[in-house]
Formats: C-alpha cells, structure tokens, sequence
C-alpha cells in the first residue's frame, strides 16, 4: 500500500539567514543571464519573439530579496515529506519550495535523481537563495522561482485510486497566482505521477511561465525526441543547431562533451510523445513523460571549463560528482512566457521513472534508433494511453478534492488575496488562520481604508503588496508617510515611475525616518541615469539610519539595515569616481559587515579605485567569498585582470562564457 508520511533529513547546511530588509525595486540581478541579442530576437520565429517579450519582470516586487546566507554548513534537521509504495520511496521537501530531493527506486536500489549531499543556498533563484538537487517546480517568470527555499502548504488527498496523495500549493505572488502540485503513486508502480494546475482567478490575462527542472548525474546520455534545438548560452545568442552533432562535429547530448555552460531547448515536432531520458552506460537511468501542454524539454549543461567546475563545488559538496539538469515546460524554451486567460487555467501531468533501454543502441551513433529504442521501452512500461488516462482521473476526481491531513503551512499571502478577492479555488484553501504578522497590516487596510502606522520612530517596512487592487486602496488611503512609501513602491511596480517619485517625495516631507524614503529615490535616480545623486541619496540614506536607529552600536534587524544600505552607497560612490567619500563610508559600516565576502569585493573595488594595486592583491590572496555572487557574474575575474595578468585562481573563477 502506498504510504505518506512526515519524517526528517539531516544534512549539512547553511543557514538561510534573513532576508533583506530593503524593497527589491530592481529586475533580478541575474537577468542579463538570460537575455537574448535584439538582432538574434528579430530572427526567430514570430510565436516565439512574441513569447520572449511578453511582460518581463520590472521588479522584483513584492518579494524579497533573499541574501542573507552564508558558506558555514553544520548538521541541521530539514523536515519532509516521504511518498512510498513497494518500488519507489519520493522524498519531498515542503519547506524549501517542495523540492523533491529523492526518487529511490527500492527494486535495484538505485537513486534515480542527483541528490545533493548538503544544502548550500546560492543566488541562482530569481530572488536570490536557491540550492541545487532533486526535482523543483519553477513557476513566475524566467529562472528559479521565488519560492526556491520557502515553505508551501502541504496536505495529504486522496488519489485517483484512492490512496493517498501529497499536495503542495501556493500563491506565486510574481504573476499573483495560485497553482497545486500533487504527487501520488499508484500501488505497485514505478512511476511518480504528478499532476500540475496553474490557475489565474483574475479578471485580467496573466503571464505564465513553468519549467519542473531535474538534477541528473552528468555522466549520462540525455534523450529528447527531437532533431534539433535552440541553443542558448551565455553570449545571449538563440539558435536552431542540429541534434545530437551539433556544427562543430561534437555530440551535445553527453552533458562532458561541452566545455561551457549553455542550454539546450528540444525542437520537439507537433504530436510527438513529451519525454526526456537521462541514461548512463549500462542503458539505465530515469525517464520524465507528460501529457502534451507541457511542451518543452531541455539540456543544461555546466560544462567542463574551470568555471563550469567552480559552480558545481560551489553548490554542493567539493570532490562530489557533478550534476546536469533535464527539464520540462508550458513553452518552447525558458526565455518565453504564456497567456493565460482570465477566470482559465493549464493544467498536464507528469510522470517520473526509472528506464532500461539497449545501451549499444541508445549510446551509439543512430539518432533514430537511440530514440526509437526509449520510446519503446517507455511504451512497454508506461503507454501514452495510461499518463492521459491518469491525467483524466485525476483533474476529473481528485483535483479539486478538499486536503485532509495539514502536513505544513505555506505563506498567508494567499489567504489575503482570497479575504480581499472573495475567490472560489476548490482544492487549494488558503484559510484566514494562515494569516501572520506579515499580512496584518494589509488586513487592517482591507477592513478599515488605513494602512496602520509604525510605532513612533519606526521605519515603515511593511512588506510590500503591489498588485492593482491594493495599489488603488492605497491610493484612497490617507496619505501619510507610510502610506506614499507603500503607494511609491506599487506605482513603481505599475511602471509610472515618474509618480512614484511624486510619492515618495511627498512622504518624504512629513517622515521621521527618512532613509526608507532616500533609498527608493536613489533606486529611481540609478535606474534613471542620474548615478551622482543616486550616490547622493543612497549616502544620506545610510546616515539617517545611523541618526536614527542608534549610530554605531547596531545588532540584528538595524546592523542588517545598515549593512544593505551600506553596500548600495559603497557600490554607487565608487560608480562616481568618489573613492575619497567611499572610504569615509567604509569606516562607519560595522565590522560585523565589513568582514562579509560581498564586503571585501567593494574593498577590493575601492583599493583600486585609490590606486593601491597591492594591497587590492592582498585581499585575493587572503581569501574571501562572495556567498550572493550571481549566476554568470564575471565581476571577480574583471578586477583580477587589473591587479596581474596572471591565471585567475581556481577559487574565484566562476565565469560561465568563453572569454
């Protein structure tokens, strides 16, 4: 009989530390990763530039920015979830975004994921922490989704079959969203299924975007049924290239034959099987089939250049064997986004399994019969025919079926939408006892027309809500700093940039604490190429905080405030030329955050910038490391070439392009 149940893993991790405190007003930092070339854009097909263009993030808003962690890992309990019948044992991690972490198949024994040993979060998710490993459910927008290590709700249902099932959901709060994951086995199968429903209760047609992304070993051959694919590096190139020989004569589906990190998007043709294979020597490995909305497949691939390899030590345990990635989306490829229609919802199936093929055949040099070889072994142990069934079954009798068991609580975000939006979604509740202090100040918004104030001296650091309808209550609300700061940040979100400066500038007039204030206009004057009074404001930002929250002898929240506000006036005086202003900011941070890696690259920064070469080299030599250092960031290798031109060393090489 197929069993749920909570247990716990104990791995070394690093704690994720706080989030920080300042509004995310920016795109994310790792968005020039996944941009693609105007001139390359105007060659693709139509459906696909539309794709690519439709409604890309212009914040980050309203979720946080997560850079609090660090590199230090102790032992640490994470709690899960295991799904098990008699050949297969799931382990699901609702804390950390749900994340399958293990698919075990019991009858051989075998892992049929890339389990990662630790848990090292690192700024790969669109808002910063993420970690690598397992299966994650990527929902938002291009790259990893905010929910990357958040807690989801979580609940035990029953499955078509009338066993038990595990659901997962949330409110994605990029695309203001609900969706459900739900994961079931059936009594003695050796597939995972897992039924997916995104849903938009909106008026309004919403931009979807969802990639479920698998960690593999990297010493495996990945099958598509495709000829062809676009390749996307990061040289922000798009090009259709032939599969599996690629131009330059090399096999692209071994994940080691490549030397940088890239994408590969599988062109698979109209009325094709939806599947991707993982395969190692012996013809073995796992298979991931669904029905056909969720179109794409995809190869990523770190590479075998020293950068490629400084990620993979970097995200798990160094000397551990690598990882690829096989995913499957609602698009062609990940630089696209969907329409989804008001009141309308996507809604497949998946299925995740172990597959034994002919290695002399799926390994060798015939394409069509590598291929034709997977299908036929995925044909003999799961038909086309039984994953729509299944998919049937279960959007027709268990989809909306109401959870039984709470296993974990999610966020209360979605309890307020459905509290202000009266929102009817059978299988997902989102209960007024979910609510926190978070959501507070916002429900005292929706019942009286008053957003409430912050205790007397306080900063008014309500977590931002930005969506249309609470941006209106804000407007009608009385206008109070607070008030202008929330209703800045929700214009800001809306693109009328130019009247969230109104905004602010209008509570700025009447503000006690003023540097909430002084950082969003900074925001706005970098983003508006005006940098010398960016770096004025982000500088008389910091020095309100100080004046108000007690100088120097900061802890916790106020030392977090002071070290973000910080790091954004550092980086914007030495943007200027200003390293004599620089350094005078530098001695009033505390010590506690001048010790930090991100600290000592802007040291590094600033050494130059006053001309002190040697000293600049001491820094490197010393050792330190950047634990937000973005996905693609070529920042350290760019002051290291004007110091020496010496080989960068292994440790700070992390560059994921050809030079």
């Amino acid at each position: 009989m197929t069993t749920v149940r909570r247990a716990v893993l104990t791995l070394p991790a690093a704690p994720l530390g706080p989030d920080n405190p300042l509004p995310a007003l920016r795109a994310p930092a790792g968005a020039g990763a996944y941009a693609v070339d105007p001139r390359t854009l105007a060659e693709l097909p139509r459906d696909m530039a539309r794709g690519i263009g439709r409604d890309p993030l212009r914040s980050l808003l309203p979720a946080p920015v997560r850079d609090g962690y660090g590199r230090e890992r102790t032992p640490a309990d994470v709690d899960t979830i295991v799904i098990e019948n008699d050949r297969l044992r799931v382990t699901v991690l609702p804390g950390l975004g749900g994340r399958v972490h293990s698919l075990h198949h019991k009858p051989t024994g075998r892992e049929l994921l890339y389990r990662n040993p630790v848990f090292q979060p690192a700024a790969f998710a669109l808002n910063g922490a993420w970690f690598s490993g397992g299966v994650e459910w990527n929902i938002g927008a291009t790259g990893h989704t905010t929910l990357s290590c958040s807690p989801l709700h979580a609940a035990t249902v029953r499955a078509p079959d009338g066993g038990p099932m595990l659901r997962l959901w949330e409110w994605e709060r990029l695309r203001d969203l609900p969706f459900q994951v739900d994961l079931w086995l059936p009594e003695g199968s050796d597939f995972l299924y897992v039924g997916v429903r995104i849903r938009n209760p909106h008026e309004q047609t919403a931009p979807v975007y969802w990639w479920s992304n698998i960690a593999v070993p990297e010493d495996r051959r990945v099958l598509a049924p495709a000829d062809a694919a676009w390749h996307h590096g990061y040289e922000r190139g798009l090009s259709r290239v032939p599969v599996p020989v690629t131009e330059d004569g090399t096999d692209r589906t071994y994940p080691l034959n490549s030397t940088h990190a890239a994408d590969w998007f599988y062109d698979l043709p109209e009325g094709r099987r939806r599947w991707i294979a993982a395969l190692d020597t012996d013809g073995t490995g796992l298979v991931q089939t669904s029905t056909d909305p969720l179109r794409g497949r995809k190869l990523f691939v770190w590479g075998t250049g020293r950068g490629g390899r400084r990620w993979q030590d970097w995200l798990t345990e160094p000397g551990t064997p690598g990882y690829a990635e096989i995913q499957a989306g609602l698009a062609r490829t990940q630089l696209e986004h969907l329409e989804l229609a008001g009141g309308a919802e996507f809604s497949w199936l998946e299925a995740y399994g172990p597959l034994a093929a002919d290695p002399a055949t799926v390994l060798g040099d015939d394409w069509t019969a590598a291929r034709a070889d997977v299908e036929r072994s995925l044909s003999g142990v799961l038909p086309r025919a039984a994953v729509d069934a299944a998919y049937t079954a279960w959007r027709e009798g268990a989809a909306d079926l109401a959870p039984e068991e709470v296993l974990a609580a999610g966020s209360g975000w979605g309890a307020l939408e459905v509290l202000r939006g009266g929102y009817e979604l059978p299988g997902t509740p989102f209960p007024e006892s979910t609510l926190g202090r978070e959501q507070e100040p916002w429900r005292e918004l929706l019942r009286t027309g008053v957003l409430p104030p912050p205790a007397d001296g306080a900063a008014p650091l309500i977590a931002p809500l930005v969506a249309s309808p609470w941006r209106d209550m804000l407007e009608t609300a009385p206008a109070d700093p607070t008030t202008e700061y929330q209703l800045g940040i929700a214009q800001w979100h809306a693109g009328d940039r130019a009247q969230a400066v109104r905004s602010w500038e209008r509570g700025l007039k009447e503000a006690t604490t003023r540097w909430p204030l002084l950082y969003c206009l900074a925001v706005a004057d970098r983003e508006d190429g005006h940098p010398e009074r960016a770096a004025e404001h982000f500088t008389e930002a910091l020095t309100d905080h100080e004046a108000t929250e007690g100088g120097a002898d900061l802890d916790g929240a106020r030392a977090l405030v002071a070290a973000a506000l910080g790091r954004e006036a550092l980086d914007a005086l030495l943007a200027v030329d200003r390293p004599d202003r620089a350094r005078t900011l530098w001695h009033r941070l505390p010590d506690s955050a001048r010790r930090r890696g991100a600290f000592r690259l802007l040291e590094v920064r600033l050494l130059l910038a006053e001309g002190r070469q040697d000293e600049a080299r001491a820094v490197f030599d010393a050792g330190f490391e950047v634990a937000d250092l973005c996905e693609g960031a070529e920042i350290l290798g760019e002051l290291w070439e004007r110091i020496t031109d010496e080989l960068l060393p292994d440790a700070y090489e992390f560059r994921m392009r050809p030079s």
